[in-house]
């Protein structure tokens, strides 16, 4: 939907307008007030929807028989490469949403805290899967590694900090599977 491209590319910020926004999808701002009387309106829709489509993204990828758990676990890094390289910062809108909304009742927060939960859950899943060492602790160090390159991104906008990320990830990953097979104990 293009309503979530403008606000990957522009982000969250103030200036990310209807008016821009309106703009960006060729209609009327008032077509757009139609659907959404305000700004946080706008955003939770959207990043509700886009949740959605993260939750059938992980779907598709935890049935997928093709790939390895290991493979699963580092193909977000393929698909955010793929963004970002298309000017897009998906991922980027649920840290910022937890930046700009830090209240935890807040309903723009509670839609990106269990999106990030949600992110937790998947990469816990696989590492039980291969039965690592520890997965609580590793989906934890999985998963900073993964906010901080999202993190990033809002910052740079550069795909090389992506590709960091999932060396790291990776080596973590290996790490973890190493222990699981009584090496580095």
């Amino acid at each position: 939907m293009q309503r979530e491209q403008v606000l990957e590319q522009n982000g969250l910020a103030p200036t990310t307008s209807f008016a821009m926004m309106a703009e960006a999808v060729a209609c009327q701002e008032q077509d757009i007030k139609r659907f959404w009387p305000d700004r946080e309106a706008l955003l939770y829709d959207a990043l509700r929807y886009h949740s959605q489509q993260v939750d059938t993204w992980r779907r598709k990828l935890l049935l997928d028989e093709t790939l390895k758990p290991e493979q699963k676990l580092l193909a977000r890094y393929e698909m955010l490469a793929e963004a970002v390289n298309n000017n897009r910062y998906p991922g980027c809108l649920f840290i910022a949403a937890c930046s700009f909304y830090p209240q935890p009742e807040h309903p723009i927060h509670q839609v990106a805290d269990q999106q990030k939960r949600a992110s937790w859950q998947y990469t816990h899943d696989l590492l039980s899967e291969l039965q690592t060492d520890n997965p609580t602790l590793v989906a934890h160090q999985m998963e900073l590694i993964l906010e901080g390159c999202l993190s990033r991104l809002l910052v740079k906008r550069k795909v090389q900090e992506v590709e960091i990320a999932r060396l790291l990830a990776e080596d973590v990953l290996n790490f973890a599977l190493c222990r699981r097979n009584g090496a580095l104990t």
